[in-house]
């Protein structure tokens, strides 16, 4: 149920409502990785609140980390209110409690980080940060005419977008091919809708990899813990914003 997030941070214990105030005026509480304001209501089980990069009210258990491959037609929500799946069905025997790190939409398919470290959530959703993401994207339309306006300047919202590599992978036709894009700047629907401006239609959109992180072996709908050289990758390259080379 969503509730103010001066109730939610009180009732949490960390701070009265009136200092719940100063902290959001101060940029100190973020919901979901992006600043709060004054007024806004979050859901703690739906939403991933954090006061100073630390989650709130989540218990105090040791850091855990797992990656998961979501399907298509699953949101990436703890809960939703429609009724729909989320990827909460599918990680239901992970002991504690965890939340995903960033957002692929229902249609999308691929890597998905959870956790429950809010200061690394805050490290990879922070747009300082620059973290690479990859995905593979399977289109239709007029390919080669697509791809030279994706390569150029686009904006969205009103805001020149940062540059994102787009190349087509082997096998591409005329009118149908899989793109391979690498972003490091994250809009809502950014692929999509960039697609749309050239005049192509996304008909698949995977997400294979984020940072040093590869979906590759993982089956969709399944999901695996994070091995030590992975949780020393997040907590090493990461922490100094730092991205792999591609590949």
């Amino acid at each position: 149920m969503e509730e103010r997030l001066q109730k939610i941070l009180s009732a949490a214990g960390a701070c009265s409502r009136r200092r719940a105030e100063e902290w959001i005026r101060a940029g100190r509480v973020l919901v979901n990785g992006q600043p709060a304001v004054l007024g806004q209501k979050a859901d703690p089980d739906r939403d991933m609140i954090t006061l100073d990069g630390q989650p709130i009210g989540t218990g105090d258990g040791p850091p855990v980390y797992y990656l998961l491959h979501k399907p298509r037609g699953y949101v990436t929500t703890l809960s939703d209110e429609q009724g729909r799946a989320s990827v909460a069905d599918l990680i239901g025997d992970i002991p504690c409690r965890v939340w995903p790190v960033g957002r692929l939409d229902r249609d999308s398919e691929g890597l998905l980080l959870l956790t429950n470290d809010g200061a690394l959530t805050h490290r990879l959703l922070h747009p300082a940060f620059r973290v690479e993401k990859q995905y593979h994207v399977w289109v239709t339309g007029p390919v080669e005419r697509g791809l030279s306006i994706l390569r150029g300047p686009i904006t969205l919202d009103g805001q020149l977008l940062a540059p994102v590599e787009v190349e087509a992978l082997p096998g591409a036709e005329e009118r149908r091919a899989c793109l391979d894009f690498l972003l490091r700047q994250g809009k809502k629907r950014q692929i999509r809708r960039m697609c749309a401006a050239a005049g192509l239609k996304v008909e698949r959109l995977v997400r294979v990899r984020e940072g040093s992180l590869r979906l590759e072996g993982l089956e969709p709908g399944k999901y695996r813990p994070l091995t030590d050289v992975e949780i020393q990758s997040l907590s090493s390259r990461w922490k100094q914003g730092a991205n792999p080379e591609r590949r």
